[in-house]
């Protein structure tokens, strides 16, 4: 199964772009055994980003990706920057992908297919993927049918990060997707994903996380699925915790400090973890049974 870790983008105290963290960052995560990186997106708060940071943030892991596979995520509310963020990746991506415009957004399905074609074209050479997120974009067409209408227009469209709790339409996309990548978004649910036949996932928990998750795969091939269950409750348990403390997206790329890897600040809205809460919080994985899937750095023990 290929797993990708939706990265954060690390910040310096000023929050400035922390390039000097990519290295640690790479190493970390080709460590736990994942499949590749999908950076830039919403994880990595793309949104608060200027697009030349996107592109630095794109240089710094295309210079140490460790053998990873990188999707870029070159998305914008301008289709001018997705383009222009699309010939950036030429040579450094292994794969683009883009969300949805999602202030002037797509009034039908055919404006969404148009949108993503005139990206793609942008870097013919490198697969490209649709990332679904319809909580966050308020675009939300039938997958579908989108499938069947990219794979006719879009030469180099490989799939779909299907970023979307609704496992009756992922199981749809996922039957027709004809060899396409449906990679499944919601870390939360990604046991009943794997089991409704997911080949593949994108989630910002896999960059802490990953043990667990194989624990997950090897307890399903095992046929062990209240082992898989459990498991899976620690997962949305770890998700829950975090979210406590302002919101999961800064609260997970301050616990990334915990596991040695220090991402920095998070821009706003998000929040930032004290040491302090750190602290509380890996007590309370420690209570609740997740620490032995954590990497625990000796510094911060």
């Amino acid at each position: 199964m290929q797993i990708f870790a939706a990265t954060y983008t690390p910040l310096k105290k000023d929050n400035s772009f922390n390039p000097a963290v990519i290295d640690v960052y790479a190493n970390h995560l080709k460590e736990n055994d994942l499949s590749g990186i999908f950076v830039n997106g919403s994880t990595g708060d793309f949104a608060s980003l200027t697009i030349a940071e996107r592109k630095e943030q794109l240089e710094a892991w295309a210079n140490n990706k460790k053998g990873l596979k990188l999707i870029n995520h070159v998305g914008d509310i301008s289709l001018k920057n997705a383009i222009d963020l699309a010939k950036h990746s030429r040579d450094k991506a292994d794969a683009i992908a883009a969300i949805a415009p999602f202030y002037f957004k797509p009034g039908n399905l055919g404006q969404l297919i148009e949108y993503c074609s005139k990206i793609a074209a942008a870097a013919p050479q490198l697969p490209f993927y649709f990332y679904h997120l319809p909580v966050l974009t308020n675009v939300n067409f039938d997958m579908q049918e989108f499938l069947k209408k990219a794979i006719a227009e879009i030469p180099n469209f490989q799939g779909i990060k299907f970023t979307e709790n609704n496992l009756v339409a992922f199981q749809e996309v996922n039957g027709s997707a004809k060899g396409k990548d449906i990679f499944f978004g919601v870390d939360e649910a990604f046991l009943p994903a794997v089991a409704a036949g997911s080949k593949g996932a994108v989630g910002s928990t896999f960059n802490h996380l990953m043990p667990l998750y194989a624990n997950i795969l090897r307890a399903i091939e095992e046929g062990d699925f209240n082992e898989a269950q459990k498991l899976q409750r620690l997962s949305i348990s770890f998700v829950k915790t975090l979210d406590q403390y302002g919101g999961f997206n800064g609260g997970g790329k301050s616990f990334m400090r915990a596991l040695g890897v220090d991402c920095g600040p998070s821009r706003f809205p998000h929040t930032t973890l004290k040491n302090k809460q750190i602290d509380d919080v890996i007590a309370s994985f420690t209570k609740l049974g997740l620490d032995k899937y954590l990497k625990i750095s000796d510094t911060v023990k």
